[in-house]
Parts: structure tokens; C-alpha cells; sequence
């Protein structure tokens, strides 16, 4: 014994005065294995492989090796006599050995030579005491010898010479053997002394597991068996020195690292390694965190660990260790451990930036293994350019297994937090806040990446609260009335302050949430709301993030090519040469770099699973939100009922715009790229919802919301492979609630889209305009349809002139527009054809750039010409007596007969352009529906009339013209070829009249004339702040388009004109006057003929 205490010795008896009673609690185990008498060495070691871990002794390492008092601090137990010494018997084998099959190199993971080993044992052990038992079976399982003589156990592992140790023994004339009131002075004997290549800490795991599995052999026997104390007091004291060996690394001489020696050992993928850690292990040493701050602090650093490392890895790099083997989610089977975790500074730090959030926090790295990383885009999607679409749509196949394994780990990881307490869950719930509430600049115009988290990492956060929303989304809704739209207003994680609101602006929003209420919101609000949160910043912000790379990459594309036409340029100078092939190699680049992220954004978000899950919880959304505009109704079970009352809930047009945004962009996305994915009772309340807020779309302010459910029902009419009315074609004709509205809810957006109020809402209006056309052509055939169009337009007439009146502009411009196009087309085709040689090449250049143009023009306006004359077609022969009001009938009139004589007429030769097919335009087709729109409105005098009055474009000549080519291509058949040549006729008899009677008034006083039109007032009305009389139907016609005095630009309705009685009396006397001129006249012509 050394005179003096040295420096090890003092941490050492510190430490060891706290380790207090030997009686530890008892873990649980999954069971129990081997025979209850494991004497046998070969039950107590490792397969036969040398340890790295296993001391070696050295004089240098004798001589430093403190002198310990090993006065045992108990008494030894009365140990039994041997039971076959006693007898004088020799303990035999009962079973006769069997021939062995299997190869002898076969390899035999401890658990099953513990359990062969407890089969039999030697006879020569049978006369073992108590005493060289333990000393034996210590030797075996620390891997450590008091024999000098000794250098390999029975399994030619080597072990380590305990001289300082037997030294003492020796001094101390005590018995040379091994026993558990030694183990203390052993085992850190053997703990400091390792190989350079090992630590203590991978040393006392290793023999941690040897005694641990001897343990569970032995736990039947129970404390009546001294076998069982006697492991029982080594796996206790394995355990301290374990702790020891992380919370104070210096008593064996080690210098503390930063990095936590637990973490490489919680890496270890296969549990039969010596150097990973068990289950018995974790739950040892959790069952110590009350007792020992430092063993709690030591095991959530090994988490801090495992994060950090993760941060610096991708999908490309071995993560999975982290994640699915023993690392994390061992760590999170014990709800201990998990509120230990969430009390980490890490796991929610304070003033985080979003871009940090996935590298910076502790589940970040987590969330952000993603196939989306930008190394690993490169890897599934290399050269990308010169890829066919069977390697792109088999990576993407791959892509998304790989996340969908991914996905399912992280789900485990947070429900292990959702359902380990309150804290724990309310932390978890919190670290989702966060990242939504942190990125709201993910849905900026333009979004610097820099700035916000990437698409990968809020992808796997949506999915991830998708899933958890998953438990309470049944067919049925029986929970959607646990989500309390109170949450709102209950201090709420969702940020939702400074969102565009449904219908309400900003001071409106603020007074109603600053009208709060108490209690607690409940986790289904809770997810729920934080689910709507992160498709927006999530999911649909990467939607609308591939379009516009899609757009991007076109413009680059593009740009290259304008590029290359310089190359020519260069060919004679090497060095300008290479330097213009770096710049295209760069443009390249980038353009390969946008392709493989663009695939692989497709590749996630076109996932059927994902997406199908999306869309259950956007399904549960809608019924939220239709439940809340018809309180009372208990939608699905009762149908809506339109239209809404006119008094809009306050708390529905608070509600954030983006929790409808969200449906409407999930369906868009959806519909266009993976229709077979939507099944039938998924598109019934899909259905109510587009019809409901269309038919009373002055519930939702922003126009492009409404519009895109305009867009939802657009492409699910959209034909696919195996149904020709799309997705939604059928429901649309046989669902009651879209018969009864649907129709009357798409002319009323027609109607509303006129003035959207954004810089391009001219062309934006044509957009939506022909996508409700082609609903329209949908359910056209379905005569439930036309009968209710009929009946609602004699009771609402003003509605349908109003949807008459914009029909007939859209027509009236596109056509113009088309046509005139088509003409320009022509002329420049012509020139250039005919051009000469001498033709200088830039006034060539910018014939051919206007005639590119042109062409463009012509492209886009045809399509919008076809489907515009097409429902034209279509509602005059429904509603004749709308397009045939005063106001209406002479503007329809002048615009027919003015493109009858375009199509027919003697300039109609400058419509012949070369390929016309490719820009949709079909001149026989487009003829055949302008007569029709004629033949739909035969019987109606006035529009006879108003055709015979155009005195710019009506011409008898295009009619007969008109006659001769449907003849010659045999596009209308005989019967409406006779009807077209009766109208004809009618026109003709109607002008003669109409001459008459103009002739017949002689020159009308200049009062008498309506001061837009010029001709002859019928009801004459006074504008109130103009005071100018003006006949009603031109007023009428001028107010569909302009709601102000077109005089004196005032605010004007048509209920606010006055009747002007004086003026039509004196225009009536003026007729009668005329009239019984003409009749005296007549009278006077037939006496002197007479």
C-alpha cells in the first residue's frame, strides 16, 4: 500500500462512495435463456476472436498501478457444499453424443454457447467450490486472470494479468482468487490499462454483455442461489463502472473529448457485437436518472451527438444507423429518456433562424435526410438531359421507396414523443410551430432559399403531421367535431396573424382574434391545424415552387440555343473559342442541375401513398369548412343548401386564406398529374365545395381562390384512358346538388372574373372563361341541365342578359382578333415568299419576327375563338330571348354579319395562311357555327330586324355566298340549308320595311336621336347626374360593361334612370305625324292617278 493517496484513488473513492447498497432494482427482461448452473467458461464468453479491447500487462503499467485496501467490506455468504462431493459421484453427460452435420467453422452467437454450454458440464468441475467457481466464472466474463501464467481463457481470447492486484493478495496473505468484493479493484485495474486502440467504456460494454447474459440465465434461481448474488453484485457493479467510464472518463486515466464516448457504441447495427449497447443496458441506466444528474446529462448528449453527426450527412450517406438500428430509436423506448431529450437546449432553441432549424435543432437533421438534398438529386438523376423517361420514372420508382422507409422512421420517432407524456408532446408539438411559423417566406413572389428550410426537410415534416392526423380522419367524420375552430383564439402554435384572410381584412381579423377564449385546445386541433399549416409552407410550396422551375428551366433552355447560333463566331479563335464553350458548359450545368431536382421533386411529391393520404385529410378539411358556412346542417349527412345566407360567419372569414388555398392546390395538383388516385367518395364533397363557393362566391374575396376551383372541376372533366368525361364527368351529370346549381354558379364567376382587379385581368378572365367552357361542354348533353337554364332565365333576366352581354364581347374580340391575325399572317407569308434577293436582311429579320408574332397570336386566340363560338352555339339555342333583348340584339347582329363578310366576303381570301391546321383554324367549321347561332334565332322578329338594320356588314351577297359553300362541303344538311335560305329571305323583306319606314320619318330632329347610337329613341330615360336623355336599351347595354354615366363618368345604376314621359310623347307625335303624312300623301298620289 502506497504511503500516500494518489490523484486516481481519491476520484475513485469519490465515485465509489456513491454507488451506495449492492441491491439494485431488477430490469425486466423478454425472458429467460440457458440452464440456471452456467459453471462452464464456455457460457461466459465471446466467440473465438481476439478482444482489441482485452489489457495487456506491461511493468511500465504495474509500476503506475495504485495499491488498493482490499478489506472486504461484507462477508463472505455460506456457500453450499458441492452436492456430488458429498456423494462422491462424478457428474456425467445423460445425453450420448450426436454425429454433427453442420460444418465445423459454423459461426455461434453467445446466446447459443451460453445455452449449449449449460447443457453439460465436465466431470472434473463436479467437485468445484463455491469459491473457484466465482474466481473461474469472474475470470471469464471481465476477460481478467490473477495466474500469471495464464494468457488466453478457454476460447483463446486473451486476458489480462491482474499483477498489482495479486501483489496485494499476496502481501496481504488472503487467498489468490477472484471474487465480487475484488471487483472494484479489478476492474479499474483492467479499465486503465487497455490497448491505445481501445477505451474504457467499449472494454466495460463489452463485459457488460457477457455478465448481463449470465445474468438471465441465472434469474430463475433467485437470491436463494449464490450464483445468482454473485452475478447479480458483478452486473452491478459492470453498470457503475460503465457510468464511471462516461460521466468520469479521467479515473481511468482517459482525457474527456468532446464527443460522447456512448454515441459509436449506440451505432453499432448488430446487436450480437460485444460493443453495442442492449436494452438491459438503457434501462439500467435510465432507472439511475433521479439518483445521477451526470448519467441523464451523459445520455442526452450522446442524442446531441448523433444529431450533429446526422447534419452533415445525406441520403447518399449511412444514416440509417442514426435513425432505424440501435441509435435514436432504442434511446426513445423509454419515456425517461425522451423528457430528458426535449429539456435539451437543442430541441428547441429560442430565435432560430428558418434556414437553421433542420441543421440546428435536434430532430432537424432528422427531417432532413431527403432525397431532395441537392448531392443526392445528382446521384438518382445523373446527366439528366440526356435520360429517356423509363431511367427517369424507374429512379423516381427507387427515390421514393427510399423516402417512404424514411418517412415511417420518423413517424416512430415522433410518436415515441407524442406518447411519452404532456411535456414531451406539447415540445413536439412546438418544434413542428416552429418550422411552420419560421418559413412563412416559402410562400413569398420570389423565395431566396437561403432563407427559409429546405423542400426536403418541410415535405417529411407534412407527411409526418399527415399521418398523425391519420387515427382520427374515419369515413364517417364522427371526429370532425373535435376540431375547435376556438383554437384560433386560443393563444395558438400556428401563427396566423399576418395571413390573408377569406373575406376579411386586416382590422376586421384583428379585432376578432383579439377576442380570446379560455380553456385547453385538444391534440386533434392541435395536429390538425398544424398540419394545415405545414402543406402550405410544405407541400403545396414545393407544387408552386416546380412550376416555376419548370418555367426557369424552358427560359435557360431557350437561352442556350440563342447562344449556340453565335458559335459560328468563334470557330477561327481558339482561345474565344473555349471560353464561349465554359460559358455554354456553365448554362449547361445549371440546366442538368435544375433537371435532376425537378425529377426529384416530381419523384416525391408524385407519390400515390402520400398523396392519397394528403388527400383524406384535405377531404376532412373541406367537410371543416362547409360544416362552419352551414352551422346546424351536419354536412355530409345533410346536403348544403344554397345559396349560403347572406350574413357570413365572422369566424369563417377570419379564417386564414390558405386553409382553402390548400384544398384548391393539393386537388389542382392532383388532378392534373394523378387522377386515378381520386376515388368516388372522395369527389362528392370535392363537388360541393367548387359549387358551393361559386354559387355564393362573395364568401371567398380573392378571385384566383375561386377560380382555382373552377380549375379542380376543369381538369376532372378533362378526358383520361378510361373515361371520357374525365374524373368528375359522371358525378357532375348524376350528382343532385351539381344539377340543381352547379350551371348557374359558372356563369355567375363568368359574370365576376370581368374585373379580377390584377394588371392582367384582361387576359386573365379568357383563361378561367375557357376552362368553364369546357364544364360546360361536360354536362351540356344532360338535359336536366338545359331545362333548369330555361326555367331560371325567365325569372332572372337581368342575370342572363349580364352573361349575354360578356358572351357576346368575348366573342365579338376573340374573333376580331383571330381573323385579323390570320390576315397579317397572310400578308407576310405573301411578302416574304415573294421577296427579293436585293431585300435588305434586317427589314427580312423583322418581317420574319412579325410574322412569329402573328403566328403566336393567331395560336392563341383560335383555341379561345372555337370554345367561345362554341358555347355561343350552344346558349342561343336555349336562350333565344335573352341574346334577343333590346340591348343585346343589334350589338350580337353587327358582330355576326361583320364575320360573315370577313369568313365569305370578297377580303376573305386574305385568310389562306399556310398550315393553318397547326394553329387550330378550321374556316368550314368556324362558318358552320356562326350560321348556326343565325339558325338558333330564326324566329325572332327583333333579331331579324336588328341583322337587316347593319348597315356596315349586312349584305345579301355573303348570305348566298354563305349558301354555296356549305352546299359544296356539305356542312349543313337540306333541311337547314332551306332554313338558311328563308332567313335569308326574311332579312331581305325586314330591310325593305326597315327602308320604308326610315324614309317614311324623313330627316328626324336631332332631340329624337340617341346620342350614342344616332337613331331614333323608342324609350327615352334621363341620366340623373347628367341629365341627358338617352334611349333605355342603349343605356341598358352600355351599363353591362360600364357602370358609370358614360357623360359625365359618375357612379350610375339602370333602377337610378328617370323616364323621360315628355320626350317619348313628343317622339310618339312625331311618328303619328309622319305617318298620317305619308297616308295623306298616298291618298293624294292615288286621286291624281285617278
Amino acid at each position: 500500500m502506497a504511503d500516500s493517496i494518489s490523484d486516481a484513488d481519491k476520484i475513485r473513492n469519490k465515485r465509489l462512495a456513491k454507488l451506495g447498497t449492492r441491491n439494485s432494482s431488477e430490469p425486466k427482461t423478454d425472458g429467460e435463456s440457458g440452464s440456471s448452473d452456467p459453471a462452464a467458461s464456455g457460457s461466459l464468453l465471446s466467440p473465438n476472436a481476439p478482444d482489441p479491447q482485452i489489457p495487456q500487462a506491461s511493468e511500465e503499467t504495474h509500476s503506475s498501478m495504485p495499491k488498493i485496501n482490499i478489506t472486504s467490506s461484507s462477508t463472505q455468504p455460506n456457500l453450499p457444499d458441492n452436492p456430488f462431493s458429498q456423494l462422491g459421484i462424478k457428474q456425467t453427460s445423460r445425453t450420448a453424443q450426436k454425429p454433427n452435420a453442420a460444418p465445423a467453422t459454423r459461426p455461434m452467437t453467445p446466446q447459443k454457447r451460453d445455452h449449449q454450454s449449460s447443457q453439460g458440464r465436465p466431470s472434473s468441475r463436479a467437485r468445484e467450490t463455491a469459491e473457484q467457481w466465482e474466481d473461474r466464472v469472474l475470470s471469464n466474463l471481465f476477460r481478467f486472470t490473477l495466474d500469471p501464467d495464464r494468457q488466453l481463457d478457454a476460447h483463446g481470447n486473451p486476458v489480462y494479468f491482474l499483477r498489482s492486484t495479486r501483489e496485494e493478495l499476496q502481501e496481504a496473505n488472503q487467498p489468490i482468487h477472484l471474487s465480487t468484493d475484488l471487483l472494484d479493484q479489478t476492474i479499474l485495474e483492467a479499465a486503465s490499462n487497455l490497448k491505445s486502440n481501445a477505451t474504457p467504456l467499449g472494454y466495460m460494454i463489452s463485459c457488460w454483455k457477457r455478465v448481463n447474459r449470465q445474468y438471465r440465465a441465472l434469474k430463475k434461481a433467485g437470491e436463494n442461489d449464490y450464483k445468482f448474488v454473485v452475478i447479480k453484485e458483478a452486473r452491478r457493479l459492470c453498470l457503475s463502472y460503465c457510468i464511471f467510464a462516461v460521466t468520469m472518463p479521467d479515473m481511468f486515466g482517459v482525457e474527456p473529448t468532446e464527443r460522447n464516448p456512448i454515441t459509436p457504441h449506440l451505432l453499432v447495427e448488430n446487436s450480437e457485437d460485444e460493443r453495442s449497447i442492449d436494452h438491459d443496458f438503457l434501462n439500467e441506466v435510465i432507472s439511475r436518472f433521479p439518483e445521477d444528474a451526470g448519467v441523464k446529462e451523459a445520455l442526452v448528449g450522446t442524442v446531441e451527438d448523433l444529431s450533429r453527426d446526422l447534419a452533415s450527412m445525406s441520403m447518399n450517406s449511412d444514416y440509417k444507423p442514426y435513425i432505424m438500428m440501435e441509435a435514436l430509436r432504442n434511446l426513445l423506448q423509454y419515456p425517461a429518456m425522451i423528457n430528458a431529450i426535449v429539456q435539451s437546449p437543442l430541441f428547441l432553441p429560442s430565435s432560430l433562424p428558418a434556414a437553421q432549424i433542420e441543421a440546428n435543432t435536434l430532430l432537424g437533421p432528422f427531417f432532413a435526410i431527403s432525397p431532395l438534398q441537392d448531392e443526392v438529386t445528382t446521384n438518382y438523376f445523373s446527366s439528366p438531359s440526356t435520360r429517356d423517361k423509363s431511367y427517369i420514372v424507374n429512379s423516381q420508382g427507387a427515390l421514393r421507396l427510399s423516402l417512404r422507409t424514411h418517412q415511417m422512421d420518423l413517424l416512430e420517432i415522433v410518436n415515441h414523443f407524442i406518447k411519452a407524456g404532456k411535456e414531451s408532446r406539447d415540445k413536439m408539438l412546438e418544434w413542428f410551430a416552429l418550422c411552420v411559423n419560421a418559413n412563412h417566406k416559402r410562400r413569398a413572389l420570389q423565395v431566396d432559399k437561403k432563407t427559409v428550410s429546405s423542400d426536403g426537410f418541410m415535405i417529411n415534416v407534412t407527411i409526418c403531421l399527415d399521418q398523425l392526423c391519420e387515427p382520427f380522419m374515419d369515413a364517417s367524420f364522427s371526429k370532425v367535431d373535435r376540431i375547435d375552430i376556438d383554437y384560433l383564439r386560443r393563444a395558438p402554435r400556428v401563427d396566423i396573424k399576418d395571413e390573408t384572410k377569406l373575406n376579411a381584412d386586416q382590422h376586421t381579423s384583428d379585432a376578432f382574434y383579439a377576442n380570446t377564449v379560455g380553456g385547453t385546445s385538444n391534440f386533434i386541433s392541435e395536429v390538425f391545424f398544424l398540419t394545415l399549416a405545414a402543406h402550405h409552407y410544405g407541400t403545396e410550396s414545393a407544387n408552386s415552387m416546380l412550376s416555376t422551375l419548370d418555367k426557369e428551366l424552358k427560359r435557360m433552355k431557350k437561352h442556350i440555343e440563342e447562344i449556340e447560333l453565335d458559335r459560328h463566331k468563334f470557330v477561327n479563335d481558339p482561345l474565344r473559342l473555349r471560353m464561349f464553350e465554359e460559358a455554354v458548359k456553365k448554362y449547361k450545368d445549371r440546366v442538368d442541375n435544375g433537371l435532376s431536382y425537378k425529377y426529384a421533386v416530381e419523384g416525391v411529391l408524385l407519390d400515390d401513398l402520400s398523396q392519397t393520404r394528403s388527400m383524406q385529410f384535405m377531404r376532412y378539411v373541406i367537410v371543416w369548412l362547409l360544416r362552419l358556412v352551414v352551422p346546424g346542417q351536419d354536412f355530409p349527412k345533410n346536403t348544403v343548401k344554397l345559396p349560403l345566407a347572406e350574413e357570413q360567419p365572422d369566424v369563417f372569414k377570419c379564417l386564414p386564406e390558405y386553409f382553402l388555398e390548400d384544398v384548391v392546390d393539393n386537388f389542382k395538383f392532383i388532378m392534373r398529374n394523378m387522377p386515378q388516385i381520386i376515388t368516388s367518395t372522395q369527389s362528392d364533397e370535392l363537388v360541393m365545395l367548387c359549387i358551393t363557393f361559386l354559387r355564393s362566391s362573395e364568401y371567398i374575396k380573392n378571385p384566383y381562390l375561386k377560380s382555382g376551383l373552377v380549375t379542380i372541376m376543369f381538369h376532372g372533366c378533362w378526358p383520361t384512358m378510361n373515361r371520357s368525361k374525365g374524373i368528375l364527368g359522371d358525378l357532375l351529370n348524376s350528382l343532385p346538388f351539381a344539377t340543381g346549381h352547379l350551371l348557374h354558379a359558372l356563369m355567375k364567376f363568368y359574370i365576376e372574373v370581368e374585373n379580377t382587379g390584377a394588371h392582367t385581368q384582361f387576359y386573365d378572365k379568357f383563361n378561367i372563361r375557357y376552362e368553364i367552357f369546357q364544364i360546360i361542354k361536360c354536362i351540356w348533353s344532360n338535359p336536366i341541365y338545359r331545362e333548369h337554364l330555361s326555367d331560371e332565365a325567365k325569372v332572372n333576366l337581368d342575370f342572363f342578359v349580364r352573361f349575354v352581354n360578356l358572351l357576346l364581347n368575348d366573342v365579338t374580340f376573340v374573333l376580331d382578333e383571330s381573323l385579323s391575325a390570320f390576315v397579317q399572317i397572310h400578308n407576310l407569308q405573301q411578302e416574304l415568299k415573294n421577296s427579293s434577293p436585293a431585300m435588305e436582311q434586317n427589314i427580312k429579320t423583322e418581317k420574319e419576327e412579325a410574322l412569329q408574332a402573328a403566328q403566336g397570336k393567331a395560336r392563341s386566340y383560335m383555341q379561345l375563338t372555337n370554345e367561345t363560338v362554341a358555347m355561343l352555339k350552344l346558349f342561343t339555342e336555349t336562350l333565344a330571348d335573352s341574346f334577343t333583348m333590346p340591348e343585346i340584339v343589334q350589338r350580337l347582329a353587327d358582330m355576326l354579319d361583320y364575320n360573315l363578310d370577313v369568313m365569305v366576303g370578297p377580303k376573305s381570301k386574305d385568310l389562306v395562311v399556310e398550315n393553318r391546321r397547326e394553329y387550330g383554324f378550321e374556316p368550314k367549321q368556324l362558318l358552320a357555327e356562326i350560321v348556326d347561332v343565325y339558325l338558333n334565332l330564326k324566329d325572332k322578329e327583333n333579331f331579324v330586324f336588328a341583322v337587316a338594320r347593319d348597315g356596315r356588314s349586312y349584305k345579301p351577297a355573303n348570305l348566298e355566298q354563305a349558301t354555296r359553300v356549305l352546299k359544296k362541303w356539305a356542312l349543313k344538311s337540306p333541311e337547314e340549308l332551306t332554313a338558311w335560305s328563308s332567313l335569308g329571305q326574311k332579312f331581305k323583306k325586314a330591310k325593305e320595311l326597315d327602308d320604308q319606314a326610315e324614309e317614311d320619318l324623313g330627316e328626324i330632329p336631332d332631340e329624337f336621336l340617341d346620342p350614342l347610337m344616332y337613331t331614333l329613341m323608342e324609350d327615352p330615360v334621363i341620366l340623373p347626374t347628367s341629365k341627358t336623355s338617352i334611349d333605355r336599351s342603349t343605356i341598358r347595354s352600355h351599363l353591362l360593361s360600364d357602370p358609370n354615366d358614360p357623360f359625365n363618368r359618375a357612379p350610375l345604376k339602370i333602377e337610378d334612370v328617370i323616364t323621360d314621359v315628355n320626350l317619348k310623347n313628343r317622339i310618339q307625335a312625331f311618328k303619328v305625324e309622319k305617318k298620317g303624312s305619308k297616308i295623306a300623301n298616298s291618298n293624294v298620289m292615288d286621286e291624281t292617278a285617278g
